[in-house]
């Protein structure tokens, strides 16, 4: 058997370039020697090389998270090469990067979320018009960001103004939405045609982080995951409706993992990641596995997907 040549997309310049290196390095050591050869390329040093190389290449696997890298540039840069890649392609990429958009597109599908406004740079100085919008508290995002950079949560009306000004140095658009207390689950789904929905995962940060944010996403033993999560069935079954219709509302493909907030019985959307954290302990392939897929068959099935 023929072994695949591999681009191994990593690195590149968003502020989540050292997930994306270590998520890297899982991958590789995970990929079967035998099926793969393995040819490693970063975004921020490489990509004429990679253009050079294109011909040679039988499939790319992308592990990039953030601006240029999620958000379908390498994506477009892949299809003009004619290199078959993981995943979600140029417009799904775009739509669910940003997340006004793709609570958008989950509103025009019927799907629940927080209520929330896009600010001005002028907001930073006179935040009192989003509060006759919105109800205290509020989350504030850069609409482009992963891994909960630039994010705050706000409880207090005079916080919001630095709350916004720290949101701006990380994107030119930010959103701030009412602030849903509640148990964060994630909900994996697997396939092109046809989709298959994974177990959830519930994610519980330690109590001294009020969210989820990027250390209690990466530190060691800041949260707890719960795999499969221990909810009731109608919320499982829900939740999983939930994931499958995000995933066709923002046109994606190959996999995606749409986090959520359940609150008593009801079900709010916050954003769904198109490229989710890919080590052996990740979200999504915790779920993979608890569905008999793990890490080495995980990628298995996702080149073979984006090779179809």
């Amino acid at each position: 058997m023929n072994t695949i040549r591999l681009a191994l997309i990593a690195g590149g310049t968003s502020g989540e370039r050292e997930v994306s290196l270590k998520g890297a390095a899982g991958v590789e050591q995970a990929l079967s020697k035998d099926k793969y050869e393995v040819i490693r390329y970063d975004p921020a040093t490489d990509l004429a090389r990679l253009a050079a190389d294109a011909q040679q290449i039988d499939a790319a696997f992308i592990l990039l998270h953030g601006i240029h890298g999620e958000d379908g540039t390498v994506q477009g840069m892949l299809e003009l090469l004619g290199i078959p890649y993981q995943g979600s392609g140029v417009l799904g990429s775009a739509l669910a990067m940003d997340k006004n958009l793709a609570k958008t597109m989950y509103r025009l599908h019927g799907l629940p979320v927080a209520t929330w406004e896009m600010a001005d740079k002028e907001h930073i100085t006179d935040p009192a018009p989003l509060l006759t919008q919105l109800n205290l508290p509020v989350v504030v995002k850069p609409i482009r960001q992963g891994s909960s950079l630039g994010m705050s949560v706000v409880r207090e009306a005079d916080q919001l103004g630095p709350a916004l000004a720290t949101a701006f140095e990380h994107d030119n658009q930010v959103m701030v939405e009412e602030f849903i207390q509640g148990r964060e689950i994630t909900v994996g789904v697997l396939g092109n045609d046809e989709l298959m929905p994974l177990p959830l995962v519930e994610v519980i940060p330690d109590a001294k982080y009020d969210f989820f944010d990027y250390e209690a996403k990466y530190q060691p033993g800041a949260s707890c995951e719960v795999c499969p999560a221990e909810v009731e069935d109608s919320i499982c079954a829900k939740a999983q409706e939930y994931g499958l219709t995000a995933h066709k509302a923002l046109q994606l493909h190959g996999y995606s993992r749409t986090d959520m907030i359940v609150r008593d019985d009801e079900i709010f959307l916050l954003e769904t990641n198109t490229i989710p954290g890919m080590t052996p302990t990740s979200l999504l392939p915790q779920a993979a596995a608890q569905a008999g897929l793990d890490f080495p068959a995980l990628l298995d099935r996702l080149i073979a997907l984006a090779m179809e």
